[in-house]
């Protein structure tokens, strides 16, 4: 029997305290299946903050972050700084799956179709954190994915990445939305935002201004800071 899902995400009132300041302002918002939704702001709005809240590796000062069901082992996060094991490359996805319960029967194929996925087969017998950073963050990217989540976050997946690592890693973000998976991801670049958002969040100080429509937000943002931050202008 299929499990329940988890989804919609539900934030209701987030709020978030740390060294005596606020830095994430009563967010309240419904993720559900389906677009890819991009949260965007100027550095210091809280994107990677409300990711880390959703994830569960922060908890909220006030208010609520509600999954529909159990969330165990059914989202996975990827850093913009990929932790690779000590490890080859195929070992690093084989223990993803072993600690997410797949038998040791499967894995060794699992592995391979990983591999596939992101066009690192060739690598799999390299040391992981001999690979390139673009290599190490596709090989990141495909460790969460293989785990088969329902929902992927992903935290400027492409920021340290030359113009092609950041091509081979939105292909991949294409391919785990394809699959069915919700993606979820915080991105400073602009062009890649319209090149992959369904739907936009827009952030400044720890509040969430806009919301709406991916080609809505880049054609007529409803906001002066929205319409200062898409000119290009510097929001402090």
């Amino acid at each position: 029997m299929k499990a329940p899902s988890i989804l919609p995400l539900s934030l209701d009132g987030v709020c978030f305290d740390a060294g005596g300041e606020r830095h994430i302002h009563g967010i309240s918002y419904h993720f559900d299946h389906g677009p890819r939704t991009v949260i965007l702001g100027p550095n210091g709005a809280g994107k990677s903050l409300m990711l880390r809240l959703c994830h569960g590796l922060l908890k909220p000062s006030a208010g609520a972050v509600r999954w529909a069901s159990a969330t165990a082992r059914r989202q996975a996060m990827l850093f913009q700084t990929p932790v690779m094991l000590r490890r080859s490359v195929a070992a690093n996805i084989a223990y993803a799956l072993a600690i997410n319960g797949v038998p040791a029967g499967e894995r060794a194929a699992l592995v391979d179709k990983a591999l596939a996925r992101v066009g690192l087969e060739a690598m799999a017998q390299r040391p992981a954190r001999a690979l390139s950073v673009g290599q190490q963050q596709r090989l990141a990217l495909t460790r969460a994915w293989a785990i088969e989540p329902e929902v992927l976050f992903l935290d400027e997946p492409t920021a340290s990445l030359d113009p092609a690592g950041t091509r081979a890693i939105e292909q991949a973000i294409d391919r785990v939305h394809g699959s069915g998976a919700k993606v979820i991801m915080t991105t400073h670049d602009l062009g890649q935002a319209r090149r992959l958002a369904d739907e936009v969040l827009f952030l400044h100080h720890g509040r969430l201004i806009e919301a709406g429509p991916a080609d809505v937000f880049f054609a007529a943002p409803k906001s002066r800071d929205a319409a200062a931050f898409l000119q290009g202008e510097l929001l402090w």
